[in-house]
């Protein structure tokens, strides 16, 4: 692709995404990993899956979702971790503070990727390439950790340019490009044409980007419908859809798969206040409230239930969070003794911490909850997750 400085008259928008983010982390803290095929997430030996893999691991084959024991046979030599989500909330939270010094337009898709629209800030720090080359080079040099970027003059484009020449890429796609590259491209690059999609499109003969834009219009949507439009918009280069700030993000969540079914109710509602009180702390490190608090439970046979709860008042209080969730898991879920695979915890209807209304007559329950939280925080940071929160306010 050319380096040559673009012009984005309208919009500059970069995606930048993090190359193997989870494995990269453990490499970061455990030099001696690096070079080797490490895979993070479920261990052979029970149902987990690959939640990442390094470039090394996917040498052999080996992809996230894959099922660790599958894993497991292609890379006989790997290396597996288990998962440190609040490690890789903290790097993730540094990621995005270098984000927030060129733009306040960044919106995450996880947390180890984000768009950027850098349109508003080229005069205060140059042109976009300069601003996505920059933020590269901090990552790598302030926090030790290699990211892919992508630079167009819209988000599908952005997301489709940091892709093409990972890891450690940084490619740009200008506009007069766009048309040309895409025509030459897998159907199943097209934002939303996923796996049954794609098979159909290729029983329609439709096998690349090209092929789509032969059809005509009013096939193209009789057979694939409404959706089919957009696809054809994309297949263009055409994505007017806006960066959503990071302060617009829908939820936080926290949710683990079981190596074994677990059907006793005083197991799961020991894993669920665990689960509730990460996601109050993360909540708190984001600066965030949440006026909803979601249950998800997945059964044996993988049908999956989602039970939710508005609060009173938007809260991050562990406290307040674990007590709904419990209500959910007892009162609301119907489980009826039968055994749960997987289980979670969702904090959404997000507002930042004083946006709320707040209380004329604060309640002392709450305040003595958040100074023990802030306690708890400040134990967490220092020493990790040794320590549990115990009690049931009633």
């Amino acid at each position: 692709m050319t380096t040559r400085t673009p012009m984005f008259p309208d919009r500059a928008i970069l995606h930048i995404d993090m190359d193997a983010f989870y494995a990269s982390v453990e490499v970061l803290d455990d030099p001696s990993l690096k070079g080797k095929p490490v895979m993070v997430g479920g261990t052979p030996e029970g149902r987990g899956v690959v939640a990442a893999a390094s470039y090394e691991a996917r040498e052999y084959g080996v992809h996230s979702a894959m099922s660790a024991a599958r894993a497991i046979k292609l890379c006989p030599e790997g290396i597996f971790l288990r998962g440190r989500m609040d490690r890789y909330s903290e790097i993730s939270g540094q990621v995005f503070a270098i984000f927030g010094d060129y733009t306040p337009l960044v919106e995450p898709l996880s947390i180890d990727e984000a768009f950027l629209d850098v349109t508003g800030c080229r005069r205060l720090f140059g042109s976009a390439e300069k601003v996505g080359r920059a933020i590269k080079g901090r990552i790598l040099e302030e926090i030790g950790l290699v990211a892919s970027v992508g630079l167009a003059a819209n988000k599908f484009l952005a997301k489709l340019a940091s892709d093409l020449e990972k890891p450690d890429g940084f490619t740009i796609i200008l506009p007069d490009q766009a048309r040309p590259l895409l025509a030459s491209l897998p159907i199943g690059k097209l934002w939303g044409v996923g796996k049954v999609a794609e098979k159909q499109m290729h029983q329609f003969g439709i096998r690349k980007v090209e092929d789509l834009l032969a059809v005509p219009r009013d096939l193209v949507v009789g057979q694939f419908g409404d959706h089919a439009a957009h696809l054809l918009e994309l297949a263009v280069g055409y994505d007017e859809r806006p960066v959503i700030p990071v302060h617009e993000a829908k939820s936080i969540g926290n949710e683990t798969t079981f190596r074994e079914d677990i059907s006793e109710a005083g197991h799961l509602q020991d894993i669920l206040d665990q689960l509730a009180a990460k996601v109050a702390r993360r909540l708190r490190s984001h600066g965030f409230m949440a006026r909803t608090v979601t249950l998800k439970a997945r059964y044996p046979d993988f049908t999956t239930h989602t039970r939710s709860e508005t609060l009173l008042s938007p809260s991050d209080s562990s406290v307040e969070f674990r007590d709904a969730a419990r209500r959910l898991l007892s009162d609301k879920l119907g489980r009826r003794a039968r055994p749960l695979r997987l289980i979670g915890v969702t904090a959404s209807n997000l507002v930042h911490e004083g946006e709320g209304q707040a209380q004329l007559f604060p309640d002392p329950d709450r305040e003595r909850d958040r100074k023990l939280d802030s306690i708890m925080d400040r134990v967490h940071g220092k020493f990790g997750p040794m320590l549990k929160r115990g009690g049931h306010r009633e």
